[in-house]
């Protein structure tokens, strides 16, 4: 039976204003539409709606063909997602699908190689999520056996090198690698794992848009890894 065709009820609920001083100049810019509405989901929910999700995606990986043109038009005017989700750019890890075959509308994605979250426009993603769409939890999910992470335990080991852009992109990853270097178990995963968990505590911590909702408890940020083989996402944080 095809778990991904139904459509999720979500409450609406008016839109509030940001406190933030800082976001006064992009409350101004953003299109009416997107202030009419937020989610109403909780984070303790969205965290649950993404476990049940992917414990459905790992028990029945089922593909059909939702109602797509009918949600599309739904979602056109405006959107209510109840998560903001981190991850690879690896085709392996669309989270849409491993978090149960979820429709349009549902989660606000931003993804690059590792995972990682060093500069504005990501951060500034994440930031837009949680204040502007009210998304009530952060996830930042690295995945087995992830390449960008295999290049940043190269090298911490080799001292590879790595051409054009792809070397200061990894280097963000080599923190992470050298602090569980000789650890016991594998050196990547522990590397995914490690790499998640700093990723989601810089999110939480490293401005005041995001620190300040995590303090108030509005926000939820968390780190996970997904794994390529059995297809569950395990929560870290």
């Amino acid at each position: 039976m095809c778990f991904a065709c139904r459509d999720v009820a979500l409450n609406r609920r008016g839109f509030l204003s940001l406190s933030a001083a800082g976001l006064a100049g992009l409350a101004l810019a953003r299109p009416a539409s997107a202030a009419e509405a937020k989610t109403s989901v909780t984070a303790d929910e969205a965290i649950a709606r993404l476990k049940a999700g992917n414990e459905k995606y790992v028990a029945a990986p089922q593909a059909c063909a939702m109602n797509l043109a009918k949600r599309r038009g739904e979602v056109a005017k405006g959107q209510t997602p109840w998560a903001t989700i981190i991850t690879c750019s690896d085709s392996r890890t669309p989270p849409e699908l491993l978090f149960g075959g979820l429709g349009l509308g549902e989660l606000f994605v931003a993804r690059n190689a590792g995972n990682m979250v060093v500069d504005s426009a990501t951060m500034g993603t994440i930031e837009y999520g949680v204040a502007e769409l009210g998304t009530p939890v952060v996830v930042v999910m690295g995945h087995e056996r992830c390449g960008a992470v295999i290049a940043a335990c190269e090298m911490v080991e080799r001292r590879s090198k790595f051409p054009g852009s792809i070397g200061p992109m990894v280097e963000a990853i080599v923190p992470a690698a050298r602090a569980v270097h000789g650890r016991a178990g594998d050196f990547v995963d522990n590397t995914v794992r490690e790499s998640a968990k700093r990723t989601a505590m810089r999110v939480a911590t490293r401005g005041p848009i995001v620190a300040n909702l995590v303090k108030g408890g509005k926000v939820k940020v968390l780190a996970a890894r997904y794994g390529l083989d059995d297809g569950k996402v395990d929560f870290l944080t």
